[in-house]
């Protein structure tokens, strides 16, 4: 609800923002770009998006088994015996990457040496600076103040972020709770099945329509980005968007005298092209599936 509200001034916003040309060349394609995000990072997020929608599209038929599209879906997928299978590794594809960026970030903490990772620009834990961006961006969102400057995370990425946390810990152990209920009700009461069975369902149903919905509009359908913002796909954005969205970051950069290393190549035409099927098909599925779970919420209304 509290995003509902927060993306529906964003939207209205930005819409006006556009018409009056404020955003002017900053969110351009072309000219010099600054490195954003690693090769290994922009195969972490490609593997999430793609064990998330496999997830999706094979436990939500289940969930609404009454609804018109399930049988459909349910057969897209394979059938339910084959959805139960794809459902399974695709649970495992999301242990594996959580567990393996786990282990980057204490690689990097003890080898590396590196800090930042709880406090600071760097890190993607909440802190005081984000509640001061949150009410500096409704007061724009409301014209009574300017937009406020951002540095590598936003607010509304570090809620993204730390779901990922959340949803990982709660949708991934009730499901292995469901998966192994003989071994579970071996020193646990039978009643946990049942629990399970409600904390891995609504809390799936909750984390695909959050991000079918809000982290899509964040980061794609938002009128500053749309149709499609590449830079999690190429790993690069744009010198003149990055200094527009992220201006403490690249002020940071410039004063510690780290921009030079950043630059990097404009993305070949090649590079785009993937970016924008990859994203497009994805994009589309997920938009497809949050219509899905509309639907069949609106028909349980209604009867």
């Amino acid at each position: 609800g509290f995003f509902g509200l927060h993306d529906l001034l964003w939207l209205q916003r930005a819409l006006v923002g556009k018409l009056r040309g404020e955003f002017g060349t900053a969110h351009a394609k072309t000219g010099p770009h600054v490195r954003r995000f690693s090769n290994m990072q922009i195969a972490t997020h490609v593997t999430i998006v793609t064990s998330f929608l496999l997830l999706a599209a094979t436990g939500l038929p289940l969930k609404f088994a009454e609804a018109p599209w399930a049988p459909g879906l349910m057969k897209l997928v394979g059938g339910a015996q084959t959805a139960g299978f794809l459902h399974r590794v695709a649970a495992l594809v999301t242990f594996g990457y959580f567990a393996w960026h786990l282990g980057a970030l204490a690689y990097a903490w003890v080898v590396g040496k590196q800090r930042g990772f709880f406090w600071g620009p760097r890190s993607m834990v909440p802190q005081p600076r984000d509640l001061l961006d949150l009410w500096a961006m409704t007061k724009y969102f409301l014209y009574i103040g300017p937009r406020p400057k951002f540095d590598r995370f936003t607010y509304w990425e570090k809620f993204d972020y730390m779901g990922v946390f959340w949803g990982v810990a709660v949708i991934g152990f009730s499901g292995l709770v469901l998966w192994m209920p003989t071994l579970t009700t071996s020193f646990l009461p039978g009643w946990v099945l049942n629990a399970a069975y409600v904390i891995h369902s609504d809390e799936a149903l909750l984390a695909t329509g959050f991000i079918f919905l809000f982290h899509f509009f964040h980061t794609h359908l938002r009128p500053e980005a749309f149709p499609m913002d590449t830079v999690v796909f190429t790993g690069r954005m744009p010198l003149e968007a990055f200094k527009a969205e992220r201006p403490l970051e690249y002020e940071r950069m410039v004063a510690q005298g780290k921009l030079e290393a950043l630059m990097a190549p404009e993305p070949t035409a090649a590079e785009r092209m993937r970016a924008y099927i990859f994203g497009f098909a994805t994009l589309s599925i997920g938009i497809v599936l949050a219509v899905f779970i509309f639907w069949a919420l609106l028909t349980g209304l209604v009867h």
